[in-house]
């Protein structure tokens, strides 16, 4: 009997079922697939240098931790950014950044050359009211009182002979002697010698008396109203330099002698100077959400800079804030989630490590020893 030729696609079907005998026979024959071929694990341990020498830039490995999250370095009291309540130049600035300060060190002047002549101009003001009420407290001197007794004697004779004169004019009338316009002037020259002589009296009992009641309360008033404008202009100079409220480190200084200063304007305008305590640094550091639960007060810390490589900064959770709120820290990462509700925690350190105000950092809330 003979058989029949085999066609051409039963010699395709045979050779397929021997190929995928024979992969079949290396899947049950090779390694779990979790576990990494000897060439995968060269693969993944060599190291490539890169190009001009340049240092790499990898991130250490995070430590296990309960919560992590950025945060920005910061003093341990709040930074103060000082301004002025007015505008005005710069005449001088009398610090640079890094400085140490105390409180009360002037930092930046503003022109006030107009301030210090108004306030120059109401000092002298001052000095001719306190000579006055002086002048009134005292009363008369002994020898204007001698002058004014003496004056008044001088009058009371006048006048005492301008009667008699008169007397004797009377007398001579009315024996014809004299005319009646002679008779009239002598009785008028008798009169102002009269009067003359009371007005003279009463500045001697005036000079003996002293100064009365209202004249030395005036006196007091004026006094006081150019004291109080005394003191309006030296608050309009003293609020033109600006000085260190506390003592600390001069941070940021942003403006240049004559440039112009003008407060308001945008939503937060630039501020003439920020000081701050630097002598122990805090990190304040945003917490997701959904790790709010992992931390408390007295948890310890691990921070790490990027500017430091290698180097384990240690602290401890000082302060969890009440209330949720945006993001403090962006890190420009575009998988970053930026509409996410954090907490802010504060961290102070033990040590500062090279950190300055201002600089990013990575925070790990570690667990408490037990």
């Amino acid at each position: 009997m003979r058989l029949p030729p085999l066609r051409w696609y039963a010699l395709l079907f045979l050779g397929f079922l021997g190929l995928m005998s024979v992969q079949a026979s290396r899947l049950l024959r090779a390694a779990p697939p979790t576990t990494p071929r000897p060439t995968d694990a060269a693969k993944a341990m060599r190291v490539a240098a890169p190009p001009g020498g340049q240092a790499d830039e990898r991130e250490a490995v995070a430590p296990p931790a309960l919560a992590a999250g950025n945060g920005v370095v910061e003093p341990a009291q709040p930074e103060v950014r000082l301004g002025a309540p007015v505008a005005g130049s710069i005449a001088r600035v009398a610090v640079k950044e890094g400085d140490r300060v105390e409180a009360g060190a002037a930092l930046i002047e503003l022109d006030r050359r107009v301030e210090a002549a108004a306030l120059a101009a109401a000092e002298a003001d001052v000095l001719g009211a306190r000579a006055e009420l002086s002048r009134v407290l005292k009363g008369t001197r002994a020898e204007d009182i001698r002058a004014a007794r003496g004056e008044a004697d001088a009058a009371r004779a006048r006048a005492a002979l301008a009667q008699s004169m008169a007397a004797r004019t009377e007398r001579a009338a009315a024996a014809g002697a004299l005319t009646g316009d002679e008779l009239d002037r002598s009785r008028r020259e008798a009169e102002a010698a009269e009067a003359a002589s009371r007005v003279a009296t009463a500045r001697e009992q005036a000079s003996i008396a002293g100064s009365r009641r209202e004249d030395v309360q005036l006196a007091r008033a004026r006094l006081a109203a150019v004291e109080a404008r005394r003191d309006q202009a030296a608050a309009a100079h003293a609020r033109l330099l600006i000085t260190a409220p506390a003592a600390g480190e001069v941070l940021q200084l942003p403006y240049r002698v004559g440039e112009y200063y003008q407060p308001g304007g945008q939503a937060r305008s630039e501020p003439l100077a920020v000081v701050g305590d630097t002598s122990q640094l805090r990190v304040r550091v945003d917490i997701d959400e959904r790790d709010i639960g992992k931390v408390m007060i007295g948890a310890p810390v691990l921070v790490r800079a990027s500017a430091f490589p290698g180097q384990d900064l240690r602290g401890r959770i000082v302060e969890v804030g009440r209330r949720m709120g945006r993001k403090n820290v962006r890190t420009d990462d575009p998988t970053e989630r930026n509409d996410t509700k954090i907490l802010e925690v504060v961290v102070a350190l033990e040590s500062a490590g090279g950190l300055i105000v201002g600089q990013r950092v990575t925070s790990y809330v570690l667990a408490s020893p037990r």
